[in-house]
């Protein structure tokens, strides 16, 4: 039988029963629907997360407290969130002797409510010093970025993102010379840092900066810092500097084991590492739940192919009365078992492209549906179509013509 035949005979077969044919390939729709979204949707969100961390900062290591340990920490733990482990003098020793660090940027941060001119808003307060824009990638928009001078003075001044601008003083409102108050204290604008991008609760379009030594006073109440950052010369130099900030900050803190160390040392490669890891399990185990469906999906075709088998006893024993082969009716049922799963695949990677969609335009999450995700949607379901058309088909070839023909 030639290969056109045989398309048509199943166009014939499965267009004679349209909504049985719908409803049975509605399993793989479904599930090649999910799959295609699911991975659209962590592929975009594992984009969206590593450019967040590459616009944080070129060649970034931080260096944040951890949880102290050992006598002096006592019976009960603070926890690695609400350690106070880093101080000035941390940074100061860094900018000594790490000579591969470029720049050096120790910030305290915390969220706060800030008012200004009868409106309000919650954000993030980041005391920190004037080589920030450097060791960030933070560029100023209008006015400046804090100085030195504003530093040693314990300055009362702040440089806003353009977010807490627009909710504070209005969309693209000149801020520049305004007040805000910050826990009380009163802190006048002196400059507004260019739109990032970004989003949650480490928008860098949505923080206040001002001098580390105002925040430690009038905010914190203490001297502690939340997170030192350092800019390496060169990508390549990341791990040594790292190594570099280990080993000093073990000794400047009197401890002997690293196992034991009150401090953690990341560098961007590592938190992107981690990010794409979990990112990418949370990616495997969704589009594990939406196979489920798939495995349905094939289970509702095979269930149909044998009723089709059994409808359809008399046409095989004609067929092969006239000369039809085994591994012709065997390939014709085949066919058609594929074509189904092959018409739920197309269905279904539109409705995943759609879902994408919509996720993107109703809650922001940026999706990315790639030609990789679609030719493995193709290839999953055409997989199924032979694994679960397989026995439908090899017990169609297997009958005896005769026996068939009698069929009732």
């Amino acid at each position: 039988m030639k290969i056109e035949d045989t398309l048509h005979e199943t166009y014939t077969a499965l267009s004679a029963n349209k909504a049985r044919s719908g409803l049975t390939i509605l399993g793989i729709v479904i599930g090649i629907g999910s799959v295609v979204a699911m991975i659209a949707i962590g592929q975009g969100a594992s984009g969206s997360i590593q450019s967040s961390i590459q616009s944080i900062g070129s060649n970034l290591v931080l260096v944040m407290p951890g949880q102290a340990r050992g006598a002096a920490a006592g019976p009960v733990s603070a926890g690695r969130g609400s350690a106070t482990t880093l101080k000035q003098e941390d940074a100061d020793a860094i900018a000594k002797e790490v000579t591969l660090a470029k720049a050096i940027a120790p910030e305290i941060s915390k969220r706060y409510q800030v008012t200004a001119k009868g409106t309000n808003t919650n954000t993030q307060i980041v005391g920190t010093v004037s080589s920030y824009p450097v060791v960030r990638n933070l560029e100023i928009e209008s006015g400046s970025f804090i100085s030195d001078m504003n530093v040693k003075d314990l300055a009362r001044v702040a440089v806003i993102g353009p977010t807490t601008r627009d909710d504070l003083f209005g969309i693209g409102a000149e801020a520049i010379g305004e007040t805000v108050r910050i826990k009380n204290v009163q802190f006048k604008i002196i400059g507004i840092t260019k739109a990032k991008g970004g989003s949650g609760f480490s928008n860098p379009d949505d923080m206040i900066f001002v001098p580390i030594s105002t925040a430690q006073r009038y905010l914190a109440g203490d001297t502690y810092v939340t997170t030192i950052s350092v800019a390496a010369e060169d990508p390549n130099e990341m791990a040594t500097v790292q190594e570099e900030i280990t080993t000093l900050l073990l000794r400047k803190h009197n401890i002997s084991d690293p196992k034991l160390a009150d401090f953690q040392v990341l560098n961007q490669q590592d938190i992107l590492a981690t990010a794409s890891a979990i990112t990418n399990t949370m990616t495997m185990l969704l589009s594990a739940i939406a196979g489920i469906s798939l495995i349905v999906g094939g289970i509702g075709i095979m269930n149909m192919m044998l009723t089709t088998v059994t409808e359809r006893t008399r046409e095989i024993g004609l067929r092969k009365a006239i000369g039809a082969k085994r591994r012709d009716i065997s390939f014709q049922f085949l066919v058609e078992a594929v074509m189904l799963t092959f018409l739920g695949g197309f269905i279904g990677i539109l409705l995943g492209w759609l879902i994408s969609l919509l996720v993107t335009s109703l809650s922001g999450i940026a999706t990315e549906v790639s030609t990789t995700s679609i030719l493995l949607a193709f290839g999953v379901s055409a997989t199924i179509g032979i694994v679960f058309g397989y026995y439908p088909a090899r017990r169609a070839a297997a009958l005896n013509p005769i026996e068939a023909l009698r069929y009732e």
